[in-house]
């Protein structure tokens, strides 16, 4: 290794690796390949041609505005426009079917505006579109396509120059200044990155690795930043730091004090990759001595670019208990790997969260209308979700509120029958029946009336006490009442088409989708209590949840 220091502080050890190690990391890779972690050589070269393809629409899209506005055909053609990447694909850690997240950099006179409207037009043009779905009022505006079976997010950053040319890099902070603080934050997911992947000793071991804990984080169920858990980023910045205290190790060491050193962290102490930096602008950097809201950041993981943010701001009291009980279990199955008593695959092991808890709150989001109707309406509801389980943490008689971190989706034909039918039998085993009358639509079928659907899952742990007369109760209409209203105040919520609904649904009444195939659904056990009359008094009492509050449309 060469003599660079990496990171805040000094390595850890830097030992090179043993025979043991070596051939410990041998298998991780292998299992990584048994498991389809790693894309062919066909699929990620059909990548690389439909990121060329975008980035002649890019300038296709600058040159049309920039004549609009009247600019002669040479300016027009110079004022340029790139296309750069970020997230997995801009580390090197995709697979076969992940997203390509992209950013679209232009010259200061093409506006937001024209990314969703003039962009969109010659997007929907081009043959190769299977979906769309545009979110511009979302925290960071995005258009969410598929294109030639590659989901590509599209995002836009305006900087405050009047040309972008194709060797432009984004490295130079005086590129922030004024610009505004969407484009700000759409520049910072290709920025961080970048200097990620600057931050490691060794880049390889570093992508092998993260593609370990991601793979893990996704089996677990602890991978989602819109749910509260750490997202790809957050994760990357995570096993980063590891590799920075232990330069000289290969991944599975790496990999191994990931969860020694994570357990055992003394949260909310930061983890950062470098120290956080000033610059030229006007704008908040992480500073919890300065800003009382950042102090309020239970497992901050800062991002190396100016200005430095904090990627895990949306973790929670409850996400942070599940993701603390997984690093835990990742540690013990580790040592048992080590000891030669287990194996990769346990600790790849899929989640328990359908077998976990007595309770499960289930979120449904339905559109009477198109699916790309739906895709809004859907997508507003799971950026929501967040703030049900904040305010159901707080909640008397809650211990934890996990949130489950994939939404499940189903499209019917209405035919004759009401929407309102389909939405409560939808998300539970009892309402499957029902559900299986209706037809679904065949692709292409626009022409009779559908209802979209899509269900979200909570986990519930309860701490009841004080009973009252034997029962036990929990009161979730507060928390449900205003996740309704949150919900329904955006302003694409339309109440002619959009439809939520929150139902409680005990562990055996689970519908049958969320268990994968070849996992056997909970079973009740059929022993029965006897019943004592002289012990009626000893009883433990039944605990039971009110019904939530159901919001479809109008109906309160």
């Amino acid at each position: 290794m060469n003599g660079k220091a990496y990171g805040v502080t000094d390595p850890i050890s830097t030992a090179n690796p043993t025979p043991r190690e070596n051939s410990l990391n041998d298998s991780l890779i292998q299992e990584l390949k048994n498991r389809g972690s790693f894309e062919n050589e066909s699929a990620t070269k059909k990548r690389a041609e439909v990121l060329a393809l975008f980035q002649k629409m890019v300038q296709e899209f600058v040159y049309t505005v920039s004549k609009s506005k009247n600019m002669s055909d040479g300016m027009a053609k110079d004022a340029g426009g790139k296309v750069f990447t970020f997230g997995s694909y801009r580390l090197g850690v995709y697979g076969p079917g992940s997203d390509i997240d992209t950013l679209v950099v232009v010259p200061k006179h093409v506006t937001r505006e024209d990314f969703f409207t003039v962009f969109e037009q010659i997007i929907r043009k081009r043959p190769e579109l299977q979906e769309i779905a545009s979110v511009p009022d979302a925290f960071v505006p995005i258009i969410k396509i598929e294109f030639d079976g590659i989901s590509i997010d599209l995002i836009l950053a305006r900087l405050n120059v009047p040309r972008v040319p194709l060797d432009m890099t984004l490295d130079d902070k005086n590129l922030l200044k004024n610009i505004d603080e969407r484009d700000l934050r759409s520049l910072n997911g290709t920025r961080v990155t970048d200097e990620i992947l600057q931050l490691v000793p060794k880049p390889t071991v570093f992508k092998h690795a993260l593609r370990c804990i991601k793979l893990w984080a996704q089996q677990r169920a602890v991978y989602g930043n819109v749910f509260g858990f750490p997202g790809g980023v957050a994760w990357a910045m995570l096993v980063a730091r590891i590799c920075q205290l232990y330069p000289n190790a290969v991944s599975a060491v790496i990999v191994e004090k990931f969860f020694n050193i994570y357990t055992k962290w003394n949260w909310p102490q930061p983890v950062l990759l470098k120290p956080i930096e000033d610059g030229p602008l006007q704008v908040r950097v992480w500073n919890p001595r300065l800003y009382p809201h950042d102090r309020l950041h239970r497992m901050p993981v800062i991002t190396p670019a100016y200005p430095s943010m904090c990627a895990t701001h949306n973790i929670t009291s409850s996400t942070q208990k599940v993701i603390m009980s997984e690093l835990a279990r990742g540690a013990e199955v580790m040592n048992q790997i080590n000891l030669g008593k287990s194996s990769w695959s346990a600790l790849l092991e899929r989640h328990d969260f359908f077998h976990k808890y007595k309770f499960y709150l289930c979120i449904v989001a339905a559109t009477t209308s198109s699916d790309e109707e739906h895709l809004k309406w859907s997508g507003l509801v799971e950026s929501k979700l967040r703030h049900l389980v904040l305010k159901l943490e707080v909640t008397d008689g809650i211990e934890l509120a996990h949130p489950y971190v994939k939404d499940f989706s189903d499209s019917y034909i209405l035919g004759e029958n009401n929407h309102m039918d389909v939405i409560n039998s939808y998300g539970t085993l009892s309402g499957e029946s029902f559900l299986s009358t209706l037809q679904k639509p065949e692709s292409g079928d626009n022409e009779a009336k559908q209802i979209h659907l899509t269900k979200l899952f909570v986990g519930l742990e309860l701490k009841l006490s004080k009973p009252t007369e034997g029962v036990k109760k929990l009161d979730i209409q507060n928390p449900c009442s205003e996740f309704y209203g949150v919900c329904k105040n955006a302003p694409t919520y339309n109440e002619q088409i959009n439809f939520i609904q929150i139902k409680n649904v005990k562990l055996f009444d689970l519908p049958s989708d969320v268990y994968i195939e070849g996992e056997a659904r909970p079973i009740k056990s059929g022993k029965k209590r006897k019943k004592n009359v002289d012990s009626d008094s000893q009883k433990r009492p039944r605990s039971t949840m009110s019904p939530p509050p159901v919001s479809v449309d109008k109906a309160h």
